[in-house]
């Protein structure tokens, strides 16, 4: 079986499961956010009755962060109905943006978006805060009401996005049924030339198969070159397997795993036990490639899907309006120490934003020096605008107030994120 199949089997009861069988599988973690977990809510609700409990209040995380720094009444209502739930439940892992359990959050526009606004227990973008928390293990199963929940793969587990009411059952009965995806396999050889990101692995990838290549199947990342990325890469990679229309991207487990796992687990006192998953000498492929990181180069994804790919090289006559570094894929603190890397004694010439994925990598960039300057100032006296109020911003475009959101039409923006679909990020 396949890495992916090994896990399903296990969580399914089973000593085997192949491409296409349908199974009923038990989760181990369900995540929801702000954007979705309203719906999710009314959902089990709905199903399950008013005065339901949850099948497991240790195993739900529910982390806003969507559209949370905006002065838009609904979106802050919908922080306010997720803290509801999960007092109302006893749901520990509810990463709250405010410290008052019985407040009200509202984002004071006054204070402008520069400067946190935000208490001690949020956690930012959910996709890198759910591993930062230690509820990534491998081995397990993750559903989260999100597509690009497939970034916990990186951590050699089944993560996956679902929506609301796949989730509204899960709430209620921690099941749910699966059919076994088909595996592609990319075998990662070599080493990144200077300057060449994991971004543009898995743009290489897309660009292979297509947007729509992996539809419905699973992404095996494994070979020597797979081994020597950080956790970091691996999840950049992972994340942007949906980008293809996959089910879910995975990894090997090796002692990188362990030693990110087994830390952030102990740190915040979560589950620490886990069973990884092997490869087996009988895997069945669906499709096979082979990928020399050696022979990479800078890749820009161009519109209107993350496919339509092309060399940094051959982008030289495209003017740009805007660049915007953030998000789950591109708001990590090697991405932004990358971002430093370039801007070091420069300045940028138009409008550049920076939102780190969480409130965590704020607190990196801003304590890591680079000789007698902060990572975070480096990119700072370069010009950039960059936001301590950690979470996805304008990734997702958002209300007209959402920092960096694009308001005017035909503006050329270059992003670190890692979807490009027209009206992605606003007009």
């Amino acid at each position: 079986m396949t890495l992916t199949e090994k896990i399903l089997a296990r969580a399914a009861g089973k000593a085997k499961v192949q491409a296409g069988d349908n199974i009923w599988v038990n989760a181990d973690v369900l995540m929801t956010h702000d954007v979705c977990g309203p719906g999710t809510i009314g959902v089990f609700k709905r199903e399950f009755g008013k005065e339901a409990k949850v099948w497991d209040k240790k195993k739900i995380v529910i982390i806003p962060d969507h559209y949370i720094f905006t002065a838009d009444s609904k979106s802050n209502r919908n922080v306010d109905i997720l803290r509801d739930f999960s007092r109302e439940q006893g749901i520990e892992y509810f990463y709250d943006v405010i410290d008052d359990q019985n407040g009200h959050w509202v984002f004071d526009a006054a204070k402008g978006n520069m400067k946190r606004q935000y208490g001690s227990r949020y956690a930012g973008v959910c996709h890198t805060a759910l591993p930062q928390k230690g509820h990534t293990r491998p081995g397990e199963i993750l559903f989260g009401t999100d597509s690009h929940t497939c970034m916990a793969g990186a951590f050699n587990q089944f993560a996956t996005g679902i929506g609301n009411t796949d989730a509204g059952f899960v709430m209620g009965t921690g099941k749910l049924l699966i059919k076994v995806p088909e595996t592609m396999h990319f075998r990662l050889e070599g080493k990144l030339q200077p300057g060449v990101m994991a971004k543009d692995i898995i743009l290489h990838c897309i660009g292979e198969i297509g947007f729509d290549g992996a539809t419905y199947r699973a992404l095996q990342f494994d070979g020597e070159g797979a081994l020597n990325l950080s956790i970091d890469d691996r999840m950049t990679i992972a994340n942007m397997a949906i980008e293809a229309g996959g089910k879910n991207g995975i990894f090997e487990f090796d002692s990188r795993t362990a030693e990110y796992v087994d830390a952030r687990v102990k740190l915040n006192g979560t589950k620490s036990t886990y069973e990884p998953v092997a490869r087996d000498k009988d895997e069945k492929f669906v499709y096979e490639h082979v990928v020399d990181l050696s022979k990479l180069e800078p890749t820009v994804a161009c519109h209107p899907d993350p496919g339509q790919r092309k060399k940094a090289k051959e982008m030289g006559d495209t003017k740009l309006d805007r660049a915007y570094v953030g998000s789950c894929t591109g708001g990590k603190t090697s991405d932004f120490v990358e971002f430093a890397r370039v801007l070091r004694g420069k300045k940028v010439v138009i409008d550049t934003f920076g939102v780190p994925a969480t409130p965590e990598i704020v607190r990196d960039l801003q304590s890591t020096y680079w000789g007698n300057t902060t990572i975070w100032d480096v990119l700072v006296n370069a010009g950039v605008q960059m936001t301590e109020n950690a979470g996805c911003a304008a990734c997702l475009g958002g209300p007209v107030d959402t920092f960096g959101r694009i308001n005017k039409a035909g503006i050329n923006c270059i992003s670190a994120t890692n979807r490009n679909f027209p009206g992605r990020m606003g007009d």
